[in-house]
């Protein structure tokens, strides 16, 4: 048995949690395999909302089990909230979801240090969701790291203190005065106590050896879907760095954020928008600044679900997406949000680049230096309402162009439209 992947192939916020939830019934187990509450995957059924940041999106199947994987970071004070939320709606976390003991845990100096950083650089700051992202993933690679199975261990807290000491002397060389500075609304050391408060819900989940797991589950026939979070354009390696995420989001992320050898990976289905949105800096070379782009924001309610930060908005950029496909090996592609396209009378696809005067279907090195403008083919736009189709047959033939001419561009198949949030709103072809 192979393990299946779902990831984003633009720059997050591309509606992978309705695409899991909408999955979820085919798999026994979605396991998270990179990021941490940096994320925000929204699903929407029964006229409920829910947005969560570190745990599966498979969570809502009473039947599925769900696992946050070793390359994911969690923070234990978020993870207590998002529990508590869905408590509230009767959903049965504590007995649906294990916890790797190998997950590295993002401490409350992550999250000072996160936000003194990104303030000393001013102008040129990258955007960061002040989460404790970046400075978590530097303690891992530098071996100074504080894993949740160390809070099962006699000296967690003197690693704890020890930890704290390493950060605190770097964040007074920013910032002296470091307990006025707020987290969540909250002083640094009230947001500390409450921090040390939210282990004894992380105490209360199942941890295990989740590569032993997973692949004892494989061996028995379990079908697995790896869940990643943001996307392939904010990859560490391969995103437009250094406006990117500390994290491999790409299918590579998942050997190593949930121990499974390249051999097992299956079908990778790759989610992407029918435009493209950014939040935070970095380039965008599709972006509009014009009122089709306030269009896309105000009709697609483009706003982000971590941050609430208004995203950026443009038109779908084939060759980035061609090269997110290339990175990943996808199989299958998923079309978000189509219905906000509906009231365009023409819609421009960005087919090429001309960089520095040559013509390429390549991003180049550095998108700063190196020029990047867009060469549009248009199309004719559907301006009807979509929402009432029942099956791929009804689409406007307008809006089955559009989705043939990705196809013909990409050479990969389109295999699921969706048309609104809840996750009854998406047709499967």
């Amino acid at each position: 048995m192979k393990i299946d992947v779902l990831l984003g192939l633009q720059w997050g916020d591309e509606g992978k949690g309705k695409v899991v939830d909408v999955l979820t019934p085919q798999y026994d187990i979605i396991a998270r395999f990179q990021g941490g509450p940096n994320a925000g995957h929204t699903i929407e059924f029964d006229n409920k909302k829910f947005v969560l940041h570190t745990i599966p999106s498979g969570i809502f199947n009473p039947n599925t089990i769900n696992v946050i994987g070793n390359g994911v970071i969690i923070d234990p004070f978020i993870l207590q909230k998002e529990i508590n939320k869905l408590d509230e709606s009767d959903i049965n976390v504590r007995e649906n979801l294990l916890v790797s003991r190998k997950a590295h845990m993002i401490l409350p100096t992550h999250r000072l240090l996160d936000a003194v950083y990104e303030k000393a650089k001013g102008k040129d700051k990258i955007g960061s969701t002040l989460k404790g992202i970046g400075p978590c993933y530097t303690d891992k690679i530098s071996r100074n790291g504080i894993r949740v199975g160390d809070i099962e261990k006699s000296n967690f807290e003197n690693k704890y203190r020890l930890a704290r000491e390493r950060h605190i002397k770097i964040i007074e060389q920013y910032n002296p005065d470091y307990k006025s500075i707020e987290i969540d609304g909250q002083l640094f050391i009230e947001y500390e106590k409450n921090w040390h408060d939210a282990l004894k819900v992380l105490n209360e989940l199942k941890k295990v050896n989740s590569e032993y797991f997973l692949n004892k589950q494989l061996e028995e026939g379990k079908k697995i879907l790896a869940e990643g979070a943001q996307g392939t354009l904010l990859d560490i390696d391969f995103g437009s760095y250094p406006f990117v995420t500390s994290s491999n989001t790409t299918t590579a992320g998942v050997c190593n954020g949930l121990g499974i050898a390249p051999s097992k990976i299956g079908k990778v289905f790759g989610i992407f928008k029918a435009y493209c949105t950014r939040v935070g800096s970095g380039p965008f070379p599709t972006e509009l600044f014009d009122e089709d782009g306030k269009m896309l924001r105000d009709v697609g309610n483009e706003f982000g679900s971590t941050t609430g930060r208004p995203r950026r908005c443009g038109w779908l950029d084939i060759p980035a997406l061609k090269y997110a496909i290339m990175l990943n090996g996808v199989t299958e592609l998923m079309m978000m949000k189509s219905d906000v396209m509906n009231q365009f009378k023409e819609i421009r696809v960005a087919s090429k680049y001309m960089v520095n005067g040559d013509e390429t279907m390549e991003l180049p090195f550095d998108d700063e230096e190196d020029m990047i403008t867009p060469v549009y083919s248009t199309l004719h736009g559907w301006r009807s309402d979509i929402t009432i189709a029942s099956n791929y047959y009804d689409l406007p033939c307008d809006l089955k162009n559009y989705i043939k001419f990705i196809e013909d561009s990409v050479g990969v198949p389109v295999k699921m439209v969706s048309y609104g949030p809840d996750r009854k709103e998406t047709i499967i072809r």
